[in-house]
């Protein structure tokens, strides 16, 4: 059985429906990539409270762990490893976000993501966050 490695993520939403992608910087694998932010769960945290620290270390903000709604997963292998990656959805947060450890920061509709390449465990969780947002119609496509 491959170790499973949990990883969470953020739709942060701003009162306009666009949400915050970071673009992955250069000396990372999938460099250039657009992603939503977030990082490893680690040993002994809940997701909620994972999410939290990486939102701050990424970002450079505070969300209140109790405000993250759950919005989507994603499942795939990862090399040897399997990769589970869990999607909330989040509608406050404090201070403004900043590109600590990606390349640039992006406000984008979910329209504008599907232009855009991401990460293969990101992209289904495109059309969930589609759903979420009330754009149903569009379920299933990608530029």
């Amino acid at each position: 059985m491959p170790d499973v490695m949990t990883v969470v993520a953020a739709a942060l939403i701003r009162a306009d429906g666009r949400v915050l992608l970071q673009q992955r910087g250069p000396d990372r694998s999938m460099a250039g990539l657009w992603e939503f932010p977030g990082g490893k769960v680690e040993p002994g945290e809940t997701p909620e409270a994972a999410l939290a620290r990486e939102l701050d270390e990424e970002l450079g903000i505070a969300v209140d762990p109790a405000l993250f709604a759950p919005a989507a997963f994603a499942s795939a292998p990862l090399g040897s490893r399997h990769l589970l990656l869990l999607l909330y959805s989040a509608y406050a947060w404090a201070g403004e976000p900043q590109a600590l450890d990606a390349s640039a920061l992006r406000w984008v509709t979910v329209d504008e993501m599907r232009s855009l390449p991401m990460p293969p465990a990101d992209v289904p969780l495109v059309d969930a966050l589609s759903v979420l947002l009330g754009s149903p119609e569009r379920v299933g496509e990608r530029g």
